[in-house]
């Protein structure tokens, strides 16, 4: 149940969260950050900031637009340092520090000086991705069956083929701001691991040839760190990281997560494995939560390695190769972002993302985007 007084969100643990467990991917002990992740998936949307505790993400305090997100902010914050100074007496309390009071002890937390601390010194945010990830389960449709295929043949549970869920929503063209790329989003140097990666060819956007090459990388993961919510996370946090954190703390992921805090160790890595098991979940209930969706057909056709070509590196190069141009087309060249490209075509970013089906700004050297 959830109450709303002043903007704060207060969450009322009525009930433990149900989850489907396997002996492979337990849930135990994760139930609360696992429901989070359910939250951020189907319930908010790309315009909402969830204000939480990074610690204990299910603790949320209050849902802003990004517009209003630092009052929010500067809201919950007062309120935790009015709590503080309150302990000895909560009848003073306004109203919405109150609320967050209740929520706190909803959550299972004490109320101490040094607990209030933390939990101001970890209020944290995190979008909702509703939007994302119901388009994530449509194009899943093209891949799902072939990729469980391959991660069987490699002595991978099945179900980890829907990793891509949490990784890029099954989106080829997806590059994150560290350069990984491709539906697996590999990096540049893991990917020269498993896959050919160089100036000609990039097989990390190669669906097949990347699931493969995940597949082993996993399986390499679990035989070293023997479980799969550890080889899940390696995945995200890297095998030596595991290696260093399941010596520290012991094999159990519920106890790295509450225990460990390596230098690198942060809010991903910790909620990595609770995001694929959420994703998960909702995957196998999506008309619950999305309603009928008609899933993308599975791909008959093999996607080939991106081929690419070396370009002009000024951006002077880059203009007189867009204003050469005698065709509808152009060819991205490396640096180019969607609004340079729109600036030289006489367009808006949103004519150059709805006539080339782009869900996102992200584009990447030697994609061909229709320009007229």
């Amino acid at each position: 149940m959830k109450l709303s007084v002043s903007g704060i969100i207060v969450i009322l643990a009525l009930t433990a969260p149900v989850f489907a467990e396997s002996a492979e991917l337990p849930v135990q002990g994760l139930e609360s950050r696992v429901d989070f992740w359910k939250k951020v998936y189907t319930q908010y949307g790309e315009n909402d900031v969830i204000i939480h505790d990074r610690v204990h993400p299910n603790l949320i305090y209050d849902i802003a637009s990004r517009s209003d997100q630092t009052e929010k902010i500067a809201g919950v914050q007062q309120a935790l340092d009015e709590i503080s100074r309150s302990l000895a007496n909560s009848q003073q309390l306004s109203l919405t520090a109150q609320q967050v009071r209740d929520s706190i002890l909803a959550s299972g937390l004490p109320l101490t000086a040094s607990s209030i601390g933390d939990l101001r010194d970890n209020v944290h945010t995190q979008v909702g991705i509703k939007e994302r990830f119901r388009q994530g389960v449509i194009r899943s449709g093209r891949y799902v069956e072939t990729f469980q295929g391959i991660f069987e043949k490699q002595g991978v549970p099945g179900d980890i083929a829907l990793l891509p869920l949490v990784e890029s929503s099954f989106e080829n063209r997806a590059l994150s701001n560290a350069g990984a790329a491709g539906i697996w989003q590999f990096t540049r140097g893991t990917g020269r691991i498993y896959l050919n990666v160089n100036r000609k060819v990039d097989e990390r956007l190669d669906p097949a040839k990347a699931a493969r090459a995940a597949a082993r990388l996993l399986h390499d993961n679990y035989m070293a760190l023997g479980s799969w919510p550890l080889a899940i996370t390696a995945y995200n946090h890297g095998r030596a990281g595991m290696l260093r954190a399941q010596s520290e703390v012991g094999p159990e992921i519920t106890k790295i997560i509450e225990d460990y805090r390596g230098p690198l160790f942060g809010y991903a890595s910790m909620n990595f494995y609770a995001e694929f098991i959420a994703a998960l979940d909702v995957y196998r209930n999506y008309e619950q939560y999305f309603g009928e969706l008609a899933l993308d057909k599975p791909s008959t056709r093999p996607e080939p390695s991106v081929v690419k070509v070396a370009a002009k590196s000024t951006a002077k190069a880059r203009v007189q190769t867009a204003k050469a141009s005698t065709t509808d087309k152009y060819k991205v060249q490396k640096g180019d972002t969607l609004a340079d490209i729109a600036q030289r075509f006489g367009v808006s970013v949103r004519e150059l993302m709805d006539t080339n089906n782009l869900r996102n700004h992200i584009i990447y050297a030697g994609q061909i985007l229709l320009v007229r």
